[in-house]
């Protein structure tokens, strides 16, 4: 049986290595549950920078403010020194935007994408979008918060349900042009894997 592009694009954006770089970028969503994801990397030294991206309070949806993820970051170990905002960004390809404008005008080489197992797949296609568009040389590493329960009760979802609302997202956003194909991405992880 011949894998879909789509079966080969998950498995490789699935399996991504991570690599040093300049920022964790914390994709707001999913209540706090990315946090301790994104407060291990930088623990870990995997950057010396967090980004948090969200400017949407919605607690209902799972979505809050720095507010409110600030004092669970420090509650994780991460010092407010080494947190930056991006406080504008309502939904995920203005959260590309603003986090790639943010990359180009601070020079950095390569981020690190943190969103919940289920949302990590159309992020990563909305970022490169947004890279392909402006022909911009930036690594994406995608590091999903991949501890997450998939059945959990949650008020926005059980993230096994919300995955099948992801991949509609992608089908819908893809035909309007805001995310970057399967075969795109496949590319792009090639050219990835030359880069030092």
């Amino acid at each position: 049986m011949k894998l879909s592009l789509r079966e080969k694009f998950i498995a490789i954006v699935d399996n991504d290595k991570l690599k040093k770089s300049d920022a964790i970028i914390l994709l707001e969503g999913d209540g706090l549950n990315r946090c301790k994801k994104a407060a291990d990397l930088l623990k870990n030294n995997w950057a010396d920078k967090l980004v948090f991206s969200g400017g949407v309070d919605n607690v209902e949806y799972g979505s809050f403010k720095i507010t409110h993820v600030f004092p669970e970051l420090k509650k994780l170990g991460v010092n407010d020194v080494n947190i930056l905002l991006d406080e504008k960004s309502s939904n995920t390809l203005e959260q590309a935007i603003n986090i790639i404008d943010m990359s180009v005008r601070l020079n950095w080489k390569r981020i690190i994408l943190v969103a919940s197992h289920y949302h990590q797949y159309r992020a990563f296609l909305t970022f490169l979008k947004q890279l392909i568009l402006r022909r911009i040389n930036l690594e994406l590493i995608n590091a999903p918060a991949g501890d997450l329960l998939w059945f959990e009760e949650l008020n926005w979802g059980k993230r096994f349900e919300l995955l099948d609302s992801e991949f509609e997202r992608i089908d819908k956003y893809t035909s309007l042009g805001h995310l970057a194909t399967f075969k795109e991405a496949i590319e792009y992880q090639k050219w990835k894997e030359l880069q030092v």
